[in-house]
């Protein structure tokens, strides 16, 4: 987990519109990447350079539009299951004069990657925590060669990695990202590597 020094030295560096959206996301108490992990996420984008982006997990649609903004040249494919959430990620696209780079799909990300076929130069996992498994056999198959999968809330409060005590109805929860870090650790198809930004990252490229 981060400690109270590391997170002092974080300055989020984006959009002055993508901050205002993340503060009000925060006062609506609605799901939005911590600062570290956003900074990170970006500075993959901007390393990777990628064309197609594939999110699972829009939420208000901020994290997407970050990206977007940071690869202009990168055309995004979101998915979200919580209709409140996929409006209000329409409307923030729009706004930001995003929505001609965005395919953004309200559905149950199982039911959509499935049927997904043209490959991903990066995937942000910010889903259901406990599908992360289940979604990795797809998210394999859609990723390019050299292409990374960044997947987000991998050390739960510190629950996965031990730091803190596990609350008897997280159990499950936790039991199922220890699945996916292992996984993803073993797969000989990935290089991957946990961070402790944020509540964890598990960052996996695909070897060539």
């Amino acid at each position: 987990m981060s400690t109270p020094y590391t997170r002092s030295l974080v300055r989020l560096n984006t959009d002055k519109r993508i901050l205002a959206l993340r503060e009000g996301a925060k006062e609506r108490r609605n799901p939005s990447a911590d600062d570290e992990t956003l900074n990170y996420l970006l500075f993959t984008v901007r390393c990777l350079k990628p064309q197609r982006i594939l999110e699972i997990g829009t939420a208000e649609g901020i994290s997407g539009a970050a990206m977007l903004l940071e690869a202009p040249d990168a055309h995004l494919t979101t998915i979200e299951c919580d209709e409140e959430m996929y409006l209000r990620a329409k409307k923030n696209f729009e706004e930001l004069g995003l929505s001609e780079r965005v395919d953004c799909v309200f559905a149950d990300a199982a039911d959509v990657i499935t049927s997904l076929e043209k490959p991903f130069d990066l995937i942000f996992l910010d889903g259901p925590k406990a599908q992360y498994l289940h979604y990795l056999p797809d998210l394999k198959r859609l990723l390019v060669k050299g292409g990374v999968l960044f997947a987000d809330d991998v050390l739960l409060f510190g629950w996965v990695s031990g730091e803190e005590p596990v609350p008897d109805k997280r159990r499950s929860i936790v039991r199922k990202i220890k699945e996916y870090l292992e996984a993803v650790s073993v797969d000989e198809e990935l290089l991957t590597s946990v961070l402790h930004l944020g509540n964890g990252v598990a960052v996996s490229v695909k070897r060539n």
